[in-house]
Formats: C-alpha cells, structure tokens, sequence
C-alpha cells in the first residue's frame, strides 16, 4: 500500500451506551465526534475538532459518563445530529475528503443514524478502516483496539481513552505511523 497523500479527515465517535440493555425505547445515539485533519504529504495532524450531539431519543447514562466523561448536560448544550451532519458537510469537507475510523463502527453509526432522522450523510465513499490497514501492516492475526495499537506502535495514548476528539487525534498518530511506513491506502 502506499500513502495516497492530500488531506485525511480520522472520525471517532461516542454514542450513549448502557451496562446491559438499553431502557424501553432508547437507542444507541451519536453525542460526540472526534475529527482529526491529516496532511498525509506533510505526515502531521494539522487540526483538531470537537462536535457534541444532543440525543433525541436517549439520555447519557451514569455507565456511558464512567466510560466517555461525557454527562447529558454536556450533550444538551450539543447540535442536533442532523446540524451536526452539516457542519461536518460544509465546515470539514466530509464529503470530499477520504475518512478514517478505527474499525467499521463509526461508518455504520452514521448510516444507521441518519438513515432514522433528516440527517444527510455526510461523508463520501472513501472511507479507509484504519484497524484493518493496522492490522494487515504488522503482519497481525487478531485486530487490536486503538489503545493496544497504540502500545504495538510505540506511541502514548494522549488524553483520555473513549473521548471523540482525544481517539480521532490519537488515531491520526497511527495512520501517520502507517503512511511513514508506506501501508495506508
């Protein structure tokens, strides 16, 4: 593989999440996105953002809090997913930058989501899933989460795990280990 150059947006999201099974009628919906601009001919992250997104039809458990940091009146102060959708459209070029996740969650969220509310989806085809370029380049039998990814690659996890912005930049620093070494798409 080799490094296609030109700028990459790296996604994460958080979602409302439970320990077990979700109360009647919640649904697993997107409150945080973590996006991390890349300049793979430059082989640095140049930029940094963060989206929070106010659930519609769930609420932030104290299990969701445990693991993101993120409270329900933190995402109350968030966009709706379908404004969230459009700045990502218009103010991140999501439509006609290729875009990276960590694994196929973050792709499948989108689609799910917007494919239940007025959100359009805002990205292109071009997505790379970048747990799989990880895995194919050291030669690995099992796929690694990002966190013993980043262990593998030699690199510190830098601010807090299950965070949107802090994963998106944290995964940007191994697609750049991947492009430095000639393996990303």
């Amino acid at each position: 593989m080799r490094s296609s150059g030109g700028l990459l947006n790296v996604v994460d999201v958080e979602a409302t999440c439970w320990d077990g099974t979700p109360p009647p009628g919640a649904v697993s919906e997107i409150i945080e996105i973590g996006l991390t601009v890349v300049d793979l001919d430059a082989g640095e992250r140049i930029a940094r953002h963060r989206i929070l997104v106010r659930p519609a039809r769930s609420t932030v458990s104290d299990f969701c809090t445990g693991l993101t940091g993120l409270t329900q009146a933190e995402v109350d102060t968030g966009l709706g997913f379908a404004e969230a959708c459009r700045v990502l459209a218009v103010e991140h070029a999501a439509g006609l930058r290729p875009w990276a996740s960590w694994g196929d969650y973050d792709r499948r969220q989108f689609a799910r989501q917007c494919r239940t509310s007025s959100a359009t989806y805002p990205f292109g085809q071009r997505h790379t899933n970048a747990k799989l370029a990880f895995t194919a380049a050291h030669g690995l039998r099992r796929r690694p989460g990002m966190a013993e990814a980043l262990r593998i690659a030699g690199l510190p996890l830098e601010g807090r795990h299950h965070r949107g912005d802090d994963d998106a930049w944290n995964i940007a620093a191994l697609v750049l280990t991947l492009a430095a070494r000639g393996a990303w798409v």
